[in-house]
């Protein structure tokens, strides 16, 4: 995983003041680019949670729910980079409330290890229902479990009943949750 310091390297100049904060986060695409630079992140990102670091958690939900996607994007990637403990979960919560397959992903990064079994689960849920691929949830296989089988081949049996087909990364999802026969 990336590191607040790795991200530093990109931008060495920028030393962000919190005050400057609430200008600068909405700007940082036009100012800083959107190029990418390491491991899924952009240069707009990289700034964005560079700038994360030098605000007070207390803010970060306020920057969160007046941004746009990309500003929210920037956030969610940011939360475990930052020491905000659980403060950030609501901030999960929102994005898994959205259709919008970027933020849905993003909150199932690094960071969703704080939402609790049942609200993960729910979200490789709809992970598969908004066919987000699912080597983008973080520790996947570790957390898999047999209730998350088991709310799969419901699914799955939905989504046959309607004549649809499941994605093929589910499918092997629900095979490696599937008790073996023997």
């Amino acid at each position: 995983m990336t590191t607040l310091d790795e991200l530093r390297t990109f931008l060495p100049a920028e030393d962000f003041q919190p005050a400057d904060v609430p200008a600068l986060f909405p700007a940082a695409g036009r100012r800083y680019g959107r190029e990418p630079l390491t491991e899924g992140w952009t240069a707009d990102e990289a700034a964005r949670a560079l700038m994360l670091a030098a605000v007070p958690p207390s803010e970060i939900q306020d920057i969160y729910r007046y941004g746009d996607t990309a500003e929210k994007l920037a956030v969610l990637k940011a939360l475990p980079l930052l020491p905000i403990g659980d403060e950030g979960v609501p901030l999960l919560e929102d994005a898994l409330r959205t259709n919008d397959t970027r933020l849905v992903a993003a909150a199932l990064g690094p960071y969703a290890d704080r939402l609790g079994r049942q609200a993960w689960r729910q979200a490789v849920l709809k992970c598969v229902f908004m066919g987000v691929p699912l080597h983008l949830v973080h520790r996947l296989s570790e957390r898999a479990d047999p209730e998350l089988g088991a709310m799969l081949r419901a699914f799955a049996l939905e989504r046959q009943a309607a004549g649809r087909d499941m994605p093929p990364d589910a499918l092997a999802l629900l095979d490696s949750l599937s008790p073996q026969e023997a």
